[in-house]
């Protein structure tokens, strides 16, 4: 969809259309609200991909690093746009390698590398036992902070375009009123900047894949949800993961989607 077409298939609504997902988790409205497991529910796990000619031992922050020594970049200004002890912060954070907002398939040359694969080659599990799909995960990969530049890390905060594209038409499947689902989507703060109003848009399910790439957004909505309430779909700015909260029906889709990687976490709510 072109972006006038986006932004023309989804009319602002007023956030009290979120009221009820605050309620469900009143302390999450910054990052995003999450609706507990009724009746189930399954983690997506954001895309990553690995360099198809091997990983190497150079890490994104030493690129970065090189890039720099070389005067390639102005080095950032911690005085510049964040003030006091952030900026001193900013000063000596490490580059991870992971994207925050939209991610995709970065094309030739690059594979798609699995939660799995990844952690059964370090013998860890995928999502640590108590934990959300997060930078606590895969802790073998980025030992220091920084990943392998050989490796595409999840993006935060954001479910990958392919991932999303994937699971909007598994969605529109399984949904009895198929594209004409009425659907809304709720973006927090953090992706918004807006403090004062609660942004919430309102659309068809139909047009769901196309809001991934809505030109006023860098992410895909915090909360997607029918207006039934028979599925969420939950994106944490601070997460690599993505809740989807629905029928078991819909949980099974997406577990056994090949197109997908999704975990259930029993220790989540």
């Amino acid at each position: 969809m072109e972006n006038a077409d986006i932004e023309g298939a989804w009319a602002r609504v007023p956030g009290e259309a979120a009221r009820w997902l605050h309620d469900l988790d009143p302390d999450h409205c910054y990052s995003g609200f999450e609706p507990p497991r009724n009746p189930d529910s399954a983690w997506l796990l954001h895309a990553m991909y690995a360099w198809e000619e091997g990983l190497v031992t150079t890490t994104h922050d030493d690129v970065h690093q090189s890039v720099l020594g070389a005067g390639l970049v102005e080095p950032p200004d911690p005085s510049g746009e964040a003030p006091g002890d952030v900026g001193d912060l900013l000063e000596g954070a490490i580059v991870t390698g992971t994207e925050l907002g939209r991610s995709g398939d970065p094309g030739a040359g690059w594979r798609r590398l699995r939660w799995r694969e990844l952690a059964r080659g370090f013998g860890e599990p995928v999502v640590p036992e108590g934990e959300l799909p997060g930078n606590r995960c895969l802790r073998q990969g980025h030992p220091a902070g920084s990943w392998s530049a050989a490796i595409r890390p999840p993006a935060e905060g954001c479910l990958d375009r392919e991932s999303w594209h994937r699971l909007a038409a598994l969605l529109l499947r399984l949904s009895p009123g198929g594209a004409e689902t009425r659907c809304l989507a709720y973006y927090c703060p953090l992706v918004t900047a807006d403090w004062d109003d609660e942004t919430v848009l309102a659309g068809r399910l139909g047009d769901v894949a196309g809001l991934y790439d809505h030109p006023a957004m860098s992410s895909c909505p915090s909360d997607l949800w029918a207006e039934d309430r028979s599925w969420v779909v939950y994106c944490d700015w601070d997460l690599w993961g993505t809740k989807i909260v629905g029928s078991a029906a819909l949980i099974d889709a997406v577990l056994a989607d090949p197109g997908l990687e999704a975990v259930r976490l029993p220790w989540t709510r």
